[in-house]
């Protein structure tokens, strides 16, 4: 869970030199050649142009002017001629660009989104699901746009800069020289400036994402809110990070202005000198240099000093949207860096398409990070195919730790699991969970139709299955009183439905699956009487056949299974049937007697 008062880590990219950090992104933005040859071409027309802009005042001046011998047709036809030319290099490259960081931005997400759907589980356990939404929506496509529109603007300004100091060396290359001279202090304003921002840009990701996620947990829990009366103090927690995000907006606006009148005054300095020095070379004639000035030629030095300050100022503040874009687009890199996917077997069996259900585990143990006690301390059993297994205890005591281990939510960190006699660290991941259905109290359903959330995962639906599975699950009946029946979109996690609607709905997902391990978690918790019962029939169909693992505290639901698993402090203290563990006298008859079954 992201802190109230979050900390800026230090982004593993942001040790990388810049040029390593843009070539890592480059594979991203590559693609498009035609693109880039457009871009570059229209970048370099663009800048060109303006930088012809002053040299077209001294033959104005001198020509037209003084010696009065340029044609009075000359200008208009040069100046439309060279705008026309600006405005369509200006398009060209803008929308080159434009496709260049779209087609970027759709291969990064495309990636960030494969690695969110074979990411190590630990994943949605570290990341609240604001921020990885964040990232992989809104951070890529920010970054995208506004890194390549930053790279066009200073791309056309250095080229305009480029084409403005060759002429002002061409003209006066003296004079020039103090330009040159100031150059390397603008540069390191800008470095300083950059470091700056990329700081602030990144304590501003997280204050982002701790704010979002305070929204995040109001939606979810806006009952529980409501019911307690906390929205005051939920109110205080949002202002406090809003006030905290608005501290770092300003503080990055500060750097990134400061870093304009700085440009400013340099260029100012440059200025004054450069006229100073043209005007006495002018009047006193020091210089051969000097003796040659037109005043068309001194107005097109001045007026090409004039023209400098604009692209360098620009040149100065695309350091923030550089370093803005650089920070959200590494983002999402490091995302894919720091995420591993879920880890593959090292020696890989070829498995059946469906396996008989006998599951084996052998001295199975697993510990958590940071737990005081191992979740399971040495479990072995042997589960025969088509057997219906409860598991119960008191809370803490291993029992969704213990299922969660068979499609490999849960990676043991000693000892093996065994189905049909095969170590399932061996199988194929997606071949492994082929083989397992589950139905638990959290049930998810996706904002897509009935007939999508039962048969999720299936390319090829079948209806007539899809029916069937909702008529075994008792919910035919009021899948037919909706407005488009089986095509009906359920909206937000289903939540037009009633609880025991949801259920059973979910129960029609296994069904439909037909896998031949069931698992079952609290599948009947929190239900009304009805509602149980109806779900109670659901199970009964789709347990036949199959191996099934009950966690339950009804007694309804784990009286007739053929094993009862008794679980306590992740070790298995009592395992027999119903009739035989009441018999015992021990734990589950303790839990039973106290109404805990």
């Amino acid at each position: 869970m992201p802190p109230d008062t979050p900390a800026a880590a230090p982004s593993p990219s942001a040790e990388r030199p810049l040029k390593a950090r843009l070539a890592r992104l480059w594979a991203y933005f590559r693609q498009y050649r035609i693109g880039w040859v457009m871009a570059v071409a229209g970048t370099l027309i663009g800048g060109l142009s303006e930088a012809t802009i002053p040299a077209l005042l001294k033959p104005l001046l001198d020509e037209g002017f003084t010696q009065r011998t340029l044609p009075v047709w000359a200008p208009g036809v040069v100046i439309v001629g060279l705008f026309g030319l600006r405005a369509m290099a200006n398009f060209a490259s803008q929308y080159a660009l434009a496709r260049i960081a779209n087609d970027g931005m759709v291969l990064l997400r495309r990636q960030l989104f494969a690695r969110l759907l074979d990411a190590d589980l630990a994943l949605f356990a570290s990341q609240s699901a604001s921020r990885l939404a964040n990232t992989i929506v809104y951070e890529v496509q920010n970054g995208s746009a506004m890194l390549v529109q930053a790279m066009l603007t200073a791309a056309r300004d250095a080229v305009t800069v480029a084409g403005l100091m060759a002429y002002l060396l061409y003209l006066n290359w003296q004079l020039t020289l103090i330009v040159l001279v100031l150059a390397p202090v603008v540069a390191y304003i800008m470095k300083v400036m950059s470091r700056l921002l990329y700081r602030v840009t990144q304590q501003s990701q997280a204050a982002t994402d701790a704010l979002a996620y305070v929204v995040e947990e109001n939606v979810l829990a806006h009952r529980m809110v409501r019911l307690h009366g906390a929205q005051a103090a939920q109110a205080a927690r949002f202002e406090s990070l809003s006030l905290q995000l608005r501290r770092l907006a300003l503080k990055a606006t500060r750097a990134a202005a400061g870093t304009t009148p700085l440009t400013h005054l340099v260029s100012a300095v440059a200025l004054s000198l450069v006229i100073g020095i043209a005007l006495s070379q002018g009047q006193q004639g020091q210089s051969s240099a000097a003796s040659n000035v037109t005043v068309g030629g001194f107005i097109a030095f001045i007026g090409a000093m004039l023209m400098l300050i604009a692209p360098v100022r620009r040149l100065s503040e695309v350091v923030h949207p550089i370093t803005r874009s650089l920070a959200a687009l590494e983002r999402g890199l490091d995302l894919l860096d720091s995420v591993p996917p879920e880890a593959a077997p090292a020696a890989p069996i070829t498995p059946p398409p469906r396996v008989r259900g006998e599951v084996t585990l052998q001295n199975v143990r697993v510990a958590y990070p940071d737990a005081e006690a191992p979740a399971l301390a040495g479990i072995s059993l042997r589960i025969e195919a088509g057997q219906t297994v409860a598991l119960v205890g008191p809370s803490g005591a291993g029992k969704t730790t213990l299922v969660n281990l068979l499609p490999r939510f849960v990676v043991p960190s000693a000892g093996q699991v065994l189905l049909d006699g095969t170590d399932t660290a061996r199988w194929p991941l997606q071949h492994l969970r082929a083989q397992f259905s589950l139905v638990s109290q959290d049930v998810v359903m996706f904002n897509d139709t009935v007939a999508a959330n039962v048969a999720l995962g299936d390319a090829s639906p079948d209806r007539a299955r899809i029916e069937q599975a909702l008529r075994d699950a008792n919910l035919i009946e009021h899948v037919a009183t909706l407005a488009q029946g089986m095509d009906t979109v359920l909206g937000h996690n289903a939540t037009q439905l009633s609880g025991g609607q949801r259920q059973r709905l979910a129960i029609a997902r296994a069904l439909y699956k037909n896998a031949p391990v069931l698992l079952l978690d609290e599948a009947t918790s929190a239900l009304d009487t009805e509602s149980e019962r109806l779900v109670q029939q659901a199970i009964a169909h789709a347990m036949k056949g199959r191996t099934t693992f009950v966690i339950a505290h009804r007694l309804s639901t784990v009286e007739h299974a053929d094993r009862i698993l008794v679980m306590e402090r992740g070790q298995i203290v009592e395992d027999g049937n119903h009739a035989s563990l009441l018999a015992a006298g021990g734990l589950y008859a303790r839990l039973h007697s106290s109404s805990q079954l």
